[in-house]
């Protein structure tokens, strides 16, 4: 007998139908922000005396200069000088798109297919002063290209530009978190029609499916930016398994998604029961919401990310679990950074001594695996103000109404 509120009783094509579009009403990060990051980034170059920093294609060389390139064999990317000048590197052929794409004005500097951009990006720092020393690289550069630049020449050595990059990066802008609000109302929303469409045998990828056109009709034009569903002991492996079962009545139903708007990302996990909740589904689910709020608690500006993780295992600990990170217990970390990379800095787990501050924003995920039954995962993420930490969205309700239906 079902008697959990907001579970079942609908169909695909009626939530689908139900959907108004939503996803335009926040902005694009503007102009302005990309060059106040860039001034940003050069203050702290300015005091740690850098030279220069070399962004590669990706995430990083999007939040600075908004030009969206993937990283691939080819280096794209760009020089950024503590004067504020931005040097673009990219093959000849794609000049014309990367002007295109061009937000943050700059030189672009270009090789031929046959030429080494290694020897382009010396001449570069050459041309601009820097005739020798420590040249800070965006840390998910490629080897391929470290290795290009350091065979190149001796005249440069090659530091990890972590502390600017995700200096900056780690603290969002109000125009950030705004992004990242709507994004996280958008999924928790898809998250409320998923439950309501379950039913007896229905299968993952007729959820996953579901998932992604619901949030193409809330305005993502690319859907799903990711998708895990699994259902009973299949929830008891945290990122799925190879071959998902169909749902069945009683069974844990385990839903972690998100999407991509203006470049930010939103992820959401809601875990409950198909049916009737058992004593032991219960009182794990009780458990994870208690670790999770403990986890918040201890989320206060000055704590360090490895407190709030430590907060999350006293918890557990204290039902008899774990302890660190056996199991039944928590596997893995508490949460992890979220922007435009799904995981980014601050990470929040043991040994991360990095200070809270405002404007850092994470997941609070502290996963609960039974072996053999089923796991229980409640995601959602907090961005830390000047008053202490926020919710994103609402952490679950309770195991009979874990949307909070009234």
């Amino acid at each position: 007998m079902m008697n959990i509120k907001g579970i079942g009783g609908s169909t695909i094509e009626a939530e689908l139908d139900a959907i108004t579009p939503k996803a335009h009403l926040v902005k694009p990060i503007q102009k302005e922000e990309y060059q106040a990051r860039i001034n940003k980034a050069c203050k702290l170059m300015q005091a740690q005396n850098v030279q220069a920093i070399y962004l590669n294609a990706g995430t990083s060389l999007y939040y600075f200069t908004g030009t969206r390139w993937n990283p691939s064999e080819r280096m794209v990317g760009a020089l950024l000088f503590p004067n504020r000048e931005v040097h673009y590197i990219a093959p000849l052929f794609e000049k014309g798109t990367v002007l295109d794409f061009m937000i943050i004005e700059g030189d672009v500097h270009c090789w031929e297919e046959h030429e080494s951009p290694y020897q382009l990006f010396n001449q570069i720092l050459k041309n601009n002063g820097v005739t020798k020393g420590t040249i800070f690289i965006d840390e998910t550069t490629p080897f391929f290209i470290t290795n290009g630049i350091l065979k190149a020449t001796s005249d440069y050595t090659l530091n990890n530009a972590k502390p600017i990059i995700s200096g900056c990066r780690m603290i969002k802008s109000d125009a950030e978190i705004a992004i990242i609000q709507h994004a996280m109302n958008i999924t928790l929303e898809v998250q409320k029609a998923v439950a309501r469409i379950l039913r007896v045998g229905i299968s993952t990828k007729e959820v996953t499916d579901f998932i992604n056109e619901a949030h193409k009709h809330y305005g993502i034009p690319s859907g799903s930016y990711f998708c895990i569903v699994l259902f009973g002991v299949d929830s008891s492996f945290p990122h799925g398994v190879k071959s998902p079962k169909n749902l069945e009545m009683n069974d844990m139903v385990l839903v972690d998604t998100g999407c991509m708007l203006h470049d930010y990302l939103s992820d959401i996990t809601r875990t409950y029961v198909f049916g009737e909740a058992n004593d032991l589904q219960r009182r794990i689910w009780h458990i994870e919401k208690e670790t999770q709020q403990a986890a918040f608690d201890a989320a206060k500006l000055g704590n360090t990310c490895a407190s709030v993780d430590l907060a999350s295992r006293k918890m557990l600990e204290s039902h008899g679990l774990g302890p660190g990170y056996k199991l039944p217990g928590l596997p893995h970390r508490t949460g992890h950074g979220i922007g435009l990379d799904i995981h980014e800095y601050p990470y929040i787990v043991k040994g991360d001594e990095t200070v809270l501050k405002p404007g850092m924003c994470f997941s609070n995920e502290p996963m609960i695996c039974v072996p053999n039954e089923f796991g229980v995962r409640h995601e959602d993420h907090i961005y830390m103000t000047e008053a202490g930490p926020k919710w994103f969205t609402k952490p679950m309700h309770s195991i009979e109404n874990p949307f909070g239906i009234s």
